[in-house]
Formats: structure tokens, C-alpha cells, sequence
């Protein structure tokens, strides 16, 4: 018998609401269909309440991040680093844990904004 606990069914939507996250980052950024993009981070092995298991989904978000904005040519470096960024504070948020907020607060001594704005050119 398979039991299902509420994070479980959280847990796809977070996954659904990180590959929002990275096409929204992509889109300015690539010729490419970046909307074709698409990030799984599994964490369902974690205990992401704890701040161990927090530390180690952040350092996979963040690989995964930088995984994906590495894969579309960004015109500066600081381009393609605002993308790893972004992915990353928009995962934490989507995740909304308290224990991963205090590990991406303690890496860019700042909380993660609760709404990322784009830039204007």
C-alpha cells in the first residue's frame, strides 16, 4: 500500500513551479526555446525541515541552476550569473521551507526576494 503525505503531492508542484521559474529566467537571455528547458530536482531522499537536509537541496538547486543557465549563451557573465540567481531565489521560494530560506539567507546574507522584478532596458 503506497500512502501519500501532503508534501508529496507539494513536492511536484514545487518541481513544476521551479521549471516556471527557469523559463522565465531563460526567456531574454537565449535564441533558443528556453520554455523547452526543464530542471527535476528530486529531494524527496531529504529531510528539507532540517537544516542539513536544507543545506544539501540548496547546493542541488544551485548545481541545477547553474546546470541550466549554462546551457544558453548570455551576453555578459553577469547575465548568466543574474540567471543562476534568480533560478535559485525562486526555487527557495517555491519551495517556501524555513530551513532552505536560512541557507540561501546565510549564502547572500539577504533574504531571497519574495518577487523578482525583471529589468528594464
Amino acid at each position: 500500500m503506497h500512502t501519500s503525505t501532503p508534501s508529496t503531492g507539494l513536492r511536484g508542484v514545487i518541481a513544476s513551479a521551479m521549471l516556471a521559474a527557469l523559463a522565465l529566467c531563460f526567456s531574454a537571455a537565449s535564441a533558443a526555446d528556453p520554455s523547452s528547458a526543464s530542471v527535476t530536482v528530486k529531494y524527496s531522499d531529504l529531510n528539507i525541515a532540517s537544516p542539513s537536509g536544507a543545506a544539501v537541496l540548496y547546493e542541488r538547486i544551485r548545481s541545477a541552476a547553474q546546470n541550466a543557465c549554462g546551457y544558453f549563451w548570455f551576453k555578459t557573465d553577469e547575465d548568466e550569473a543574474r540567471c543562476v540567481h534568480n533560478t535559485i531565489a525562486n526555487a527557495v521560494n517555491k519551495v517556501n521551507q524555513p530551513a532552505l530560506s536560512a541557507v540561501y539567507d546565510a549564502k547572500h546574507k539577504t533574504s531571497a526576494p519574495s518577487l523578482l522584478m525583471s529589468q528594464s532596458r
